[in-house]
């Protein structure tokens, strides 16, 4: 690419992350109850949000319910329409100014969105992801030295995602730890906690790469 990206001021991102009932990728049963996206440039945030998504018959699984702290009183307090969520968001996400940044979105969250567009009679459109970044496929691609595919980004980060290798570190708790971020783990895997951690390691990560 003939300019660095890093060193691109306009860029804008939205970076995202949901919480679910569970891991399936494809059932609709594994409802998104949880939603939080920033809007930054390089410098700074400057939008951030966070919803609870109201589904009438949400199922947790218990141990979805231990990993994200799920509080049923607060989830029933805050809950608003899914459908109103989902058109905020993608405002940004088919919106060719911004790039779709998080923590293995295209390991999972990317296909969440998916559930929450047929749960509410959307078709499938993964139209954005040639905007896609994802900071746990560049994490790995640092700590295994492998240089960017500019050619085709998506792919060269799809191949990224399928790697797993025996003392092969990228979640974001080891990436705040090597990049020498303040965290508090007992908040990890609360979405907004996650989107503000996530713009902080991005920001570091952009510069261990020429793109």
């Amino acid at each position: 690419m003939k300019k660095l990206f890093r060193f691109n001021k306009n860029k804008k991102f939205i970076i995202f992350d949901y919480e679910t009932c569970g891991l399936n990728l494809i059932s609709k049963s594994n409802k998104p109850w949880q939603l939080a996206y920033l809007i930054a440039d390089q410098n700074q945030i400057i939008e951030k949000k966070d919803f609870y998504l109201k589904w009438d018959d949400l199922k947790i699984s218990d141990e979805a319910k231990r990993i994200t702290g799920f509080n049923e009183k607060k989830y029933l307090s805050k809950a608003v329409d899914p459908l109103k969520v989902l058109n905020e968001i993608e405002k940004f996400f088919y919106n060719p100014d911004y790039n779709v940044v998080g923590h293995n979105i295209l390991g999972f969250d990317v296909y969440i969105h998916n559930i929450h567009r047929l749960l509410l009679g959307k078709k499938t459109d993964y139209s954005y992801l040639n905007r896609a970044i994802d900071t746990n496929c560049l994490a790995k691609a640092r700590s295994m030295e492998i240089a960017v595919n500019e050619n085709d980004f998506l792919l060269w980060q799809m191949k990224l995602q399928k790697i797993r290798k025996r003392g092969l570190k990228s979640n974001l708790k080891f990436l705040c730890q090597h990049y020498s971020i303040d965290f508090d783990e007992s908040k990890l895997h609360d979405a907004l906690y996650d989107i503000t951690k996530n713009y902080e390691v991005f920001k570091k990560l952009i510069w261990d790469f020429e793109f």
